[in-house]
């Protein structure tokens, strides 16, 4: 009986082990091939349980998943100006076709980042070779990882690698370059700023010769509305002394000549020579006559 019992057991083991042997996952982020005695003997794309044939078949698994391939360093590549630049950049790309694949590289990842990374860097040498500094740095950095992109794709589909994307993380002059590139736009905002200082300053000698000339022309007329207006005071004043001794002409003498003694007499230490009789002191004489 225990005979019979352990049969049963190893019978049922083996099948287990069989059936273990047959049957395999394939997860959704995965690719399979079915090897059979070294062959390739069937690719599996879709997620689920998948059977094969055990002892002369077996799997291997590969990543369908977007993968990134990230330069360790920075390259150095030449401008059209023969400039180095530093360029840091990673490369999104995974498996298109797994059968392509195996049969270009082996299935083995790091041979297909090393062609990948040489397709690149050739690409971005191209790219970098017909371009200034400046375009790189700063204008063109769209267009470059575009193309690329393209150019990079269109070569690893031999391999049965997609290249989903180019990107530029950095670019960057080396030391020596930097600090020569510094030193001209040094100069050339210095320039600039002389040329804005200097156009200033003659905007500012103009600004300053109009002002001049403006004020010449207001102090001009305002002296010239002044003695027009003290000539007009004069006549004024003329006009009236006129009118006043037209009338009353022993008034205005006699007004006239106050004024004068007035002025003559102003000062205790004023001294004044004149004949006892000169007509000068003829209301002084006559002052007591109206009584």
């Amino acid at each position: 009986m225990q005979r019979h019992l352990s049969f049963a057991a190893s019978f049922v083991f083996g099948l287990l082990a069989i059936f273990a042997m047959t049957v395999f996952t394939v997860d959704q982020r995965q690719f399979a091939i079915i090897f059979q005695l070294g062959e390739i003997k069937e690719v599996v794309s879709e997620p689920g349980l998948t059977f094969k044939w055990p002892l002369i078949q077996n799997v291997r698994i590969f990543d369908k998943r977007i993968l990134t391939m990230d330069s360790p360093e920075p390259e150095r590549f030449l401008t059209a100006e023969k400039k180095p630049v530093l360029v840091d950049s990673f490369v999104k790309w995974r498996i298109h076709d797994v059968k392509q694949y195996y049969i270009s590289v082996g299935g083995d990842e790091a041979v297909a980042k090393t062609r990948l990374s040489q397709t690149v860097n050739a690409g971005l040498r191209e790219e970098f070779g017909r371009r200034t500094v400046h375009d790189v740095v700063s204008g063109a950095r769209d267009n470059i990882m575009v193309e690329v992109q393209k150019k990079a794709d269109a070569d690893m589909r031999a391999m049965g690698v997609q290249i989903i994307d180019v990107r530029l993380k950095r670019v960057d002059l080396p030391p020596e370059v930097s600090e020569s590139v510094y030193r001209r736009m040094e100069t050339e905002r210095k320039r600039v700023a002389n040329e804005l200082r200097s156009e200033g300053f003659a905007e500012a000698e103009k600004i300053r010769a109009d002002a001049d000339r403006q004020r010449e022309i207001i102090v001009a007329e305002a002296y010239r509305d002044a003695q027009k207006i003290k000539g007009e005071g004069d006549a004024k004043a003329a006009s009236t002394y006129g009118r006043a001794f037209g009338e009353n002409p022993e008034f205005y003498a006699f007004y006239r000549s106050l004024e004068a003694y007035r002025g003559s007499f102003k000062n205790k230490s004023d001294l004044l020579v004149l004949e006892p009789n000169t007509e000068f002191f003829k209301y002084l004489k006559n002052s007591g006559k109206g009584k």
